[in-house]
C-alpha cells in the first residue's frame, strides 16, 4: 500500500506529526486506539471522516517506519565497529 496517498506530515498541522490528509486526525491516534483494542469499526465510528483504506494506511506508514528504523540501526552498528555480522542492508529506495 502506498501510504503517501492518504498520510501528510506539515509543519503547520498537529506539530509536525504525520496526519490523515485533509483532517487533524494523526497516526498516532488510529494507531493507539488499534493498540488498546480498539476494532477498525469502532474507530470508524469514532472518526466518521475516516475511511478503512485510511486506517491501513496508518498501520502501513508504521510498519515501513519500524524498518527504516531498523535498517538504520543496523548501518550505524556497522559503521561503529566497521564489522557485518550477518546483518543485511537494504536500500531503502
Amino acid at each position: 500500500m502506498d501510504y503517501n496517498y492518504y498520510i501528510e506530515i506539515r509543519a503547520d498541522k498537529r506539530f509536525e506529526k504525520p496526519c490523515i490528509k485533509g483532517s487533524r486526525i494523526s497516526v498516532y491516534d488510529v494507531l493507539n486506539r488499534l493498540s488498546n483494542g480498539m476494532s477498525i469499526d469502532e474507530i470508524l465510528e469514532d472518526f466518521e471522516e475516516l475511511t478503512e483504506e485510511q486506517i491501513r494506511a496508518c498501520l502501513a506508514f508504521a510498519a515501513d517506519k519500524e524498518r527504516k528504523i531498523s535498517v538504520a540501526t543496523s548501518t550505524a552498528v556497522i559503521a561503529e565497529n566497521g564489522q557485518c555480522s550477518g546483518t543485511f542492508i537494504y536500500d531503502l529506495a
